[in-house]
């Protein structure tokens, strides 16, 4: 894991993607105290948001939709 500053990272934003392609991750850095603010890391290692809960139904239920359902979207709206 590297760590630059923002004016590093601006002025070598080309390699900065280079490293991120070939799997590292970089830490950005800003102001006098170089305070970290973010981290760039390859997208197939980016988790996103969090699966959703089912609130109360928790571990009780789930939900999935099979491969072979189809609904027309005016099937769908007549409903």
């Amino acid at each position: 894991m590297q760590t630059m500053t923002v004016g590093h990272f601006k002025a070598h934003f080309s390699q900065v993607l280079d490293l991120v392609q070939q799997g590292e991750d970089v830490v950005i850095s800003y102001g006098k105290k170089k305070e970290k603010i973010a981290v760039l890391v390859p997208f197939d290692r980016y988790e996103g948001k969090p699966p959703r809960t089912l609130g109360i139904l928790a571990g009780k239920a789930s939900f999935s939709i099979p491969g072979d359902f189809k609904l027309s979207d005016d099937e769908l709206l007549s409903l």
